[in-house]
C-alpha cells in the first residue's frame, strides 16, 4: 500500500556498529529520523545540547537498566521508561547496568553522522580487541570515567566526541607491542619498556587518518606528565592537552587497580593517595580533584571525614 512501509525480522534501512553499541535505521522522512540502539552491560553513552535549539531528541528504552547522576541523584531508568531533550543546557552521562535497547527518535539527521566516523573507528578497535583483551576492558573503564570529568567539566559537543574517542582509543597503539611483551609475567626491560613506549605514537599513527579532531593528538599526548617526566617528547603544563591530561590520570588510576600478570591490583584508596603525592607534579591538581569526586559519586571511594 503506497505510504505504508513495514519492518519485519529486523529489517533496517542501514547498520553499523561502534564497539559496544549498535545502531540500526528503521525510518527516515522529513528531516527525522527513528533508530533502534542497543548498549552492551558496563558501557557508557552520553547525550549533549544541540547545535539546534529546536531539535527535539526522544529516547524510549525497550529493554535493560540504565543510570544517570543528575544533580548528584542516582536515577536508574528501566524497560518502559524514556526521556527526551530539547533545549538541553549541560551534557547528560549515562551508564549501562544491563544490555540496553532503546528506541532514537530525532527530528534532525542524526545517522550519517555515526556512519561516516564510526565504522571506520570501530574496525581499529575490533584489531586491539584482538590482539589484548585487557587493553579493551581497561578502555572501556578510563572512557568511562573520562566522560564523568569531560561533562563535569561543561565540555563542547565536539570535545566530548574528542574525549569519547580517544580515550576509548588511547591504548590502540598497543597493537603493535609483541604479546610476550605485553603478557610478560616479571618486570620489563628497559628495552622492552622502550618498546612499550612506542604506544602512544604508534596510535596517533593509526588514528591520524580516521577522523578529522584532535583525537589523535590526544592519544599521543596522554602519558605526557606536567614536569616532563614523560612520554615521547616530554611535554610540560600547558603543552599538554586537557583531554590527554585527563586521560593520564584515569588511565594511571586504573592501571593501578587492575590485577596483572605480574601484581594483583591496589586498593582504590591506596591509589587515589599515589595520584595525590603527585598531583601538582605528574598531574593537574584541579582533574585530581573532579576525579577523586567522581570515585565518591560512584561509590569507589568514600567521602573524606
Amino acid at each position: 500500500m503506497k505510504g505504508l512501509n513495514l519492518g519485519k525480522d529486523g529489517d533496517s534501512i542501514e547498520r553499523e556498529q561502534q564497539g559496544s553499541s549498535n545502531f540500526s535505521l528503521l525510518a527516515r522522512g522529513d528531516g527525522s529520523e527513528v533508530i533502534l540502539q542497543t548498549i552492551e552491560k558496563g558501557k557508557v553513552f552520553y547525550v549533549y545540547p544541540s547545535e539546534d535549539a529546536e531539535t527535539l531528541e526522544f529516547f524510549y528504552i525497550l529493554e535493560g537498566e540504565c543510570t544517570s547522576s543528575i544533580n548528584e541523584n542516582n536515577i536508574i531508568l528501566k524497560q518502559d521508561d524514556y526521556f527526551y531533550l530539547q533545549q538541553l543546557q549541560d551534557s547528560v552521562f549515562f551508564n549501562v547496568l544491563s544490555d540496553i535497547r532503546m528506541l532514537w527518535y530525532t527530528t534532525k539527521p542524526a545517522f550519517h553522522l555515526i556512519s561516516s566516523v564510526i565504522s571506520k573507528l570501530a574496525s581499529v578497535v575490533k584489531k586491539v580487541e584482538e590482539k589484548d583483551n585487557y587493553t579493551y576492558q581497561h578502555s572501556g573503564r578510563v572512557q568511562k570515567y573520562c566522560l564523568q570529568l569531560a561533562i563535569m567539566l561543561k565540555f563542547s559537543k565536539e570535545r566530548l566526541e574528542d574525549m569519547y574517542y580517544s580515550a576509548a582509543f588511547h591504548d590502540v597503539g598497543k597493537i603493535n607491542i609483541p604479546e610476550h611483551i605485553l603478557n610478560k609475567p616479571g618486570r620489563l626491560t628497559e628495552e622492552e619498556f622502550d618498546i612499550v613506549k612506542r604506544h602512544s605514537y604508534d596510535g596517533y599513527v593509526l588514528v591520524k587518518d580516521l577522523y578529522y579532531n584532535n583525537i589523535s593528538r590526544i592519544i599521543l599526548q596522554h602519558h605526557e606528565r606536567l614536569d616532563g617526566s614523560g612520554y615521547p617528547y616530554g611535554l610540560k603544563e600547558d603543552e599538554i592537552m586537557l583531554e590527554a591530561k585527563i586521560i593520564g590520570i584515569v588511565d594511571t588510576f586504573d592501571a593501578m587497580t587492575s590485577d596483572r600478570p605480574y601484581r594483583k591490583g591496589l586498593d582504590a584508596t591506596i591509589a587515589m593517595a599515589e595520584l595525590r603525592r603527585l598531583s601538582g607534579i605528574h598531574y593537574d591538581a584541579h582533574l585530581v580533584d573532579l576525579f577523586e569526586r567522581a570515585l565518591i559519586l560512584d561509590g569507589i571511594l568514600k567521602p573524606v571525614e
